[in-house]
């Protein structure tokens, strides 16, 4: 006798009276679903209040700039309320001119740079508290202070060279060698002119462009020519630093990846 099976369908209908049979549909495994790529997290906006505090130095986020404003608000506090000959003695040997830097170079130029001109009130003192820390935040404390220290020792150098050259060839006195200059404006306008390099063009160009004008009309003003002849030198000194501080500040954004 001949054994039939359900997977001939042609004598599968000739036994059940000429009525079809389809054959089972085999059974559909479920796949789970893929898990969906993460979107970009929005990041939450600061209140208005953090973002004040992100314009002035903080001891955990611009050390640098923290630690500088104590010590000019010491120095600035003594030279108001200390001993008159004492405060003069002391900006008198913290001058970088001409026979300090040939005596003892290392001592004023860090000497000359812990005094700022005007107070704590000037406008040297307010630009520097600022701007400092803009720059600090974007490219950290060891790079802003090696762009201060360029625009300090740059210009300074570049100020006092020519008068000693002067005074050897005749076309100055002697008594140029010794002048009282001192203060933080030379690494300020240094700091102003590479934190110029990480705005964006509009903001770029109405620092640098009110910067200049201030300048320029201390130049016209001849009441300090080294000085003032110094400040465009120091933030020319700053916008060369602007290939450096560009890389630099990409590296700080750039996310840090933690291997096993």
């Amino acid at each position: 006798m001949e054994q039939l099976t359900t997977r001939d369908p042609v004598k599968g209908q000739e036994l059940l009276g000429g009525i079809p049979t389809q054959p089972t549909a085999p059974a559909r495994v479920a796949t789970p679903a893929l898990p969906s790529a993460p979107g970009p997290v929005p990041c939450p906006r600061l209140p208005l209040w953090r973002q004040a505090l992100q314009l002035l130095p903080t001891p955990t986020g611009t050390p640098f700039t923290f630690c500088y404003v104590l010590v000019l608000l010491t120095t600035s506090l003594f030279a108001q309320y200390g001993d008159p000959a004492t405060v003069s003695a002391l900006l008198r040997g913290s001058s970088t001119d001409v026979a300090h830097l040939v005596d003892t170079p290392l001592l004023v130029l860090g000497a000359s740079a812990l005094w700022v001109a005007g107070g704590l009130l000037g406008p040297y003192a307010i630009a520097f508290l600022f701007t400092l820390t803009a720059l600090e935040r974007r490219i950290g404390g060891w790079r802003a202070a090696g762009v201060f220290l360029v625009g300090h020792v740059a210009a300074t150098l570049a100020t006092e060279i020519p008068v000693a050259v002067s005074v050897v060839t005749g076309h100055l006195p002697v008594s140029s060698l010794h002048r009282l200059d001192y203060g933080i404006s030379f690494g300020l306008m240094a700091s102003i002119g590479a934190l110029a390099g990480l705005l964006r063009p509009v903001a770029r160009g109405t620092l640098l462009g009110c910067v200049s004008l201030i300048l320029v009309q201390d130049l016209l003003a001849l009441e300090d020519p080294l000085t003032n002849w110094g400040h465009p030198l120091a933030l020319l000194a700053g916008i060369a630093c602007w290939p450096a501080v560009g890389r630099w500040s990409a590296r700080r954004k750039e996310p840090v990846l933690h291997g096993r």
